[in-house]
């Protein structure tokens, strides 16, 4: 019997090629590590403005241990993260980066990775088995780096284009609306659009209870609890409260099990000149469009993540993280809405309006 490399014909420089980049993805995956650990120990905050530096100096002014701060900011510096001067032996870190790792929280990303890594053996066996993982079976940086991670997303979009994108919405929202804020998570988008809008009531839901009593806790912080509220309710069973001017979601429809089942709930939530607002993962209907950086990214969250989720429940459609905007509609008129279009875009994200 041969072995597998004699039964195997291949072009070795095709070979090379591929074996590039799979160092350089053991590279990524290595580091991504370290970014969690810089993030939670305060290192890029540290270094960000500071110029250049040695690391002991960056050990003391982080009350770390000198000797992994070294190890720690070569692997950097072999990343591109950082820049070196073997001249000095100091350290810098770029304006570029540490926009990128202290203002818009790029290790957000990192925290969600992290996280995956940590429930691998659970998803192992859910493809043995074909059964889900639910969103709350997860690690609990999944949680807080979902939040981080988009946040910068609906800083940068929701209040300048994709609210002003909905017809007619932006004003309703000046003079005093009533929104759904569905599968809100930590409540990001919630507490962003009651701030810009304080004549407007919001209501997060979402069915994972840490999530929303930690909502309830940043609001009350911030001073918005007399115009937030916080509960524990699925898509298909939040309460109506007279109707909504506006339901959202935010990068979750397609984690639900039952999103036909899902969208008649809302159709039933939404006052007669309601809108419902869909943000989706960027994502063309045909899976080879997606073949590029940023569906890799998506593609790997969705088999960790939100495909295992809509499995765990009732339904199960694992529309997945690039289901597309010919899927997306598919499911929003089979929930009884009669009108769906593009709303706005991003390269990360699709903004869908439906109304009746």
């Amino acid at each position: 019997m041969s072995t597998t490399s004699e039964a195997l014909s291949f072009d070795e420089a095709k070979l090379n090629q591929f074996m590039e980049r799979v160092v350089s993805d053991m590279g990524a995956a290595m580091h991504a590590t370290l970014v969690v650990v810089g993030d939670k120990l305060g290192l890029y905050r540290a270094m960000a403005g500071a110029g250049w530096m040695t690391s002991p100096e960056l050990a003391s002014k982080t009350r770390t241990a000198e000797r992994y701060v070294r190890e720690w900011l070569n692997a950097n510096a072999a990343s591109g993260y950082v820049n070196y001067d073997p001249a000095t032996q100091r350290y810098e870190l770029p304006a570029e980066q540490a926009f990128a790792l202290t203002v818009q929280d790029i290790p957000g990303a990192f925290h969600i990775i992290s996280s995956c890594f940590k429930d691998e053996p659970k998803i192992t066996q859910a493809f043995r088995t074909g059964e889900g993982v639910g969103w709350h079976e997860h690690d609990a940086n999944l949680f807080f780096g979902t939040e981080r991670f988009f946040r910068p997303n609906y800083d940068a979009n929701l209040l300048s284009s994709w609210l002003p994108a909905l017809d007619g919405m932006a004003e309703k929202l000046k003079t005093g609306a009533v929104v759904a804020d569905v599968g809100c998570g930590h409540g990001a988008s919630t507490m962003l659009m009651a701030k810009a809008f304080p004549k407007s009531r919001f209501c997060g839901f979402d069915y994972h209870s840490g999530s929303i009593e930690y909502a309830r806790h940043v609001a009350g912080r911030e001073g918005l609890l007399d115009q937030v509220t916080f509960e524990v309710a699925s898509s298909k069973s939040y309460p109506r409260n007279g109707g909504y001017d506006l339901v959202a979601f935010f990068d979750c429809l397609h984690d639900m099990g039952d999103p036909v089942g899902a969208a008649q709930h809302v159709l039933s939530t939404l006052k007669p000149d309601g809108a419902w607002m869909i943000v989706e993962p960027f994502a063309n209907d045909r899976p080879e469009e997606n073949h590029n950086p940023v569906g890799r990214i998506y593609y790997s969250a969705s088999t960790m993540i939100c495909t295992p989720a809509s499995l765990a429940q009732e339904v199960g459609a694992a529309l997945g993280a690039q289901a597309g905007e010919t899927r997306i509609r598919d499911v929003v008129t089979a929930g009884g809405f009669t009108r769906f279009r593009r709303a706005a875009e991003t390269p990360f994200n699709l903004v869908y309006e439906a109304r009746r």
